[in-house]
């Protein structure tokens, strides 16, 4: 390697300890990473002193001793990598992961393999998003490349942030047209917060309207924001396109496979540090469940070896431990779990046999085993009320409806689900369920109900908090990309909802201008529809948490009523054909609806009661001609539309078969 001068910055990382290098080896794979930061822009930190080093200078460097952590000898495994893809929801991270596994030859040539294949839930691709992290990996020139696929939505950040833990370095995946979004941010700020190696993949390159040296800029500029380092700042860059399997180090020139970007994960992404002859230490990050084997802890293992057979002892952060042992141990080899004896320190490993362990416990030597520090995630926002259906269609539809069967089930999602928090609520058959966000809490929602839960849910309320005497409320980050023509209407909605524009950007992709507002969290729950009627189903909205703020005062978010049924009964088209008049319809002639039902939306403010179930009388007088009833599309709402849709009064009853509306007897007795 040849290199003459390094440049050396002093600056406001300089004054953070740096940790020293593991190892020479370890300094000089770094050095290899010699792909920078454009010049124009590193020129722009102005806060940077620069100094020159000789070559001989950094050979010193290099070879200065590395200071021992303990007893224990530091080593370092360099057949393995451990690495995260990270992104913003829809920047290709699953699609970029398929073409990897392909070229990796973890598939017959004759194999048939679904698109996406690591979205292997149902409710993952039905909606077209990431809501699980899961785990592969692949072999590269005698390298093993463990690879953790992450969600990208802001309310699955908890999936991210308890990954993190097993791995040395990420990808960070970024569009070639949008760029850096508030996903990305996220991601980012919780990589160089763990102190990982960053390689940044602008993805679908391949676009027409593709702006590399924006989006790279851009990222840059990011980095900046997020106060990393300047050997953090000076990322490798890799252009890829992740639906066509090619790769390259600079927009114009693709190779035709994904080989830069395998050789930039080894050349950039650290070798694990590890505790080869020091006691046995595992992290368990995440848990899957087997009907056979039982439940699965998975995790890196930082320190030792993990043996099949072997007696150990699980440790919980509050040092309370307790004896187990492991009867099956699995280590991920391309797509599948492989059986082994034995794990190294370094690794990514399945460990089975311990049906109590929980996500943040220590596997650890029985005899001399210590706790490894918990897992830490960020704290809900929102919070929303289940209870049991007590709807007169209650046990139609469902096979579990009682609150017994309610509060197992959300109780024991809590094993996997880090971010997410339950409490009980007013009443024995209540419940209070606490996530990241509104989206976050109606996967779980899905989930129930397509296993056979009946349940009612109320509003979603945001989690405020009290310092100092002063009430404090969520807020978010709200990116908005909208056609310059609907930007009016836009920015009013935003405005109505106690928004303030951070930023706006008219120079944005496909000729849209880019709003940054900060929101409160309460003024975006119902905004996504409220956004794409304004825009006409063209813009695009991404939020995400940015911090707690004053009380922004009393909002509005739905200015007309609901039309509620006024008996119980089956709908005619006779009763529906008056009823269209007063608003929009839900219902269609024929279905069952019973008495406090919401049937429509009112065209006025306040609710309206109504006679959906009216029939036409049948009398001896003959009319020259049947009148035809022609009545409106009715207006079918999604899971999602409808916990957007109820206001205070207002629950939404989830069957398996059914999703419907009504209001709330408790607070209308009150009334």
């Amino acid at each position: 390697m040849q290199m003459q001068t390094i440049t050396l910055r002093a600056g406001p990382a300089a004054r953070r300890p740096t940790p020293p290098p593991a190892s020479s080896a370890h300094l000089a794979a770094s050095g290899r990473c010699l792909l920078r930061a454009p010049s124009s822009l590193r020129r722009r930190r102005t806060r940077s002193l620069r100094a020159s080093a000789s070559l001989e200078q950094v050979k010193e460097v290099a070879g200065s001793p590395v200071p021992s952590a303990g007893k224990s000898s530091q080593a370092t495994r360099r057949d393995v990598r451990n690495i995260a893809i990270v992104a913003h929801v829809d920047h290709g991270k699953t699609t970029l992961v398929d073409s990897m596994l392909r070229q990796a030859k973890v598939f017959r040539d004759n194999q048939v393999v679904q698109e996406r294949i690591m979205d292997s839930n149902d409710l993952e691709r039905e909606r077209g998003i990431t809501i699980l992290s899961k785990n592969t990996s692949i072999t590269y020139k005698g390298t093993k490349i463990n690879i953790i696929d992450t969600p990208g939505h802001s309310d699955f950040g908890g999936e991210v942030e308890r990954v993190l833990n097993m791995v040395e370095g990420v990808l960070l995946v970024v569009d070639s047209v949008e760029g850096p979004m508030p996903q990305t941010r996220f991601v980012l700020k919780k990589a160089l917060e763990f102190g990982h190696a960053v390689v940044v993949v602008v993805n679908k390159i391949d676009r027409p309207t593709a702006r590399p040296e924006f989006v790279v800029n851009s990222t840059f500029e990011l980095f900046i924001e997020l106060n990393a380092t300047d050997e953090q700042c000076d990322f490798q860059t890799v252009y890829a396109s992740g639906i066509k399997g090619k790769a390259g180090l600079s927009p114009e020139n693709l190779a035709d496979d994904l080989g830069p970007l395998f050789e930039a994960i080894l050349r950039c992404i650290p070798e694990p540090r590890i505790e080869k002859d020091g006691a046995l230490q595992m992290l368990v990050s995440n848990t899957e469940y087997d009907e056979h084997k039982g439940r699965i802890a998975i995790g890196r293992l930082h320190a030792g070896e993990l043996q099949r057979g072997m007696e150990v002892k699980v440790c919980t952060p509050d040092d309370a431990c307790r004896v187990s042992k492991v009867s099956e141990l699995f280590v991920y080899q391309n797509f599948s779990r492989v059986p082994v004896e034995s794990v190294s320190a370094g690794d990514i490993c399945a460990v089975c046999g311990m049906d109590d362990i929980m996500i943040g416990e220590t596997i650890a030597d029985k005899v001399t085993g210590t706790p490894l520090p918990t897992i830490k995630v960020e704290e809900p926002t929102v919070r929303m009320s289940f209870s049991i259906n007590t709807s007169p269609f209650v046990g139609r539809e469902g096979k579990y409806v009682t609150s017994r069967n309610l509060r197992d089930r959300l109780y024991r999602e809590l094993e996997r689900n880090l971010a997410m928090k339950v409490e009980d609520g007013e009443t024995a058959d209540t419940f209070l369920v606490s996530g990241r966000g509104t989206l976050h809490l109606t996967i779980l929602i899905e989930n129930m109900r397509r296993e056979g839960y009946e349940f009612m849910i109320g509003p979603p309320k945001v989690i405020n908090k009290t310092v100092d005497g002063k009430l404090l409320e969520p807020y978010e980050i709200a990116a908005v990309e909208v056609p310059e023509e609907s930007m009016g209407s836009v920015v009013e909605l935003l405005g109505k909802r106690r928004g303030q524009m951070v930023d706006m950007e008219a120079d944005g992709p496909e000729g849209t201008t880019l709003l940054k507002y900060k929101i409160p969290t309460r003024g975006l729950i119902g905004l996504r529809n409220a956004v794409l009627t304004a825009s006409r189903g063209r813009a695009i909205l991404n939020t995400i948490f940015d911090s707690y703020g004053p009380w922004a005062g009393d909002l509005s978010s739905r200015d007309q009523g609901s039309l509620v049924a006024f008996e119980d009964g089956s709908t005619t088209s006779y009763a529906l054909l008056n009823a269209q008049e007063r608003g929009v319809l839900f219902v269609q002639p024929g279905q069952d609806v019973y008495k406090g039902q919401i049937v429509g939306i009112h065209q006025r403010p306040g609710d309206l009661a109504i006679n959906v179930c009216k029939k036409k009388a049948a009398t001896n007088v003959r009319s020259n001609k049947e009148t035809t009833v022609v009545l409106d599309e009715a207006l079918s709402y999604s899971l999602d539309d409808c916990i957007e849709f109820i206001q205070e009064d207002e629950l939404v009853e989830v069957t398996p078969a059914s999703i419907r509306m009504c209001k709330n007897p408790k607070i209308s007795k009150k009334k």
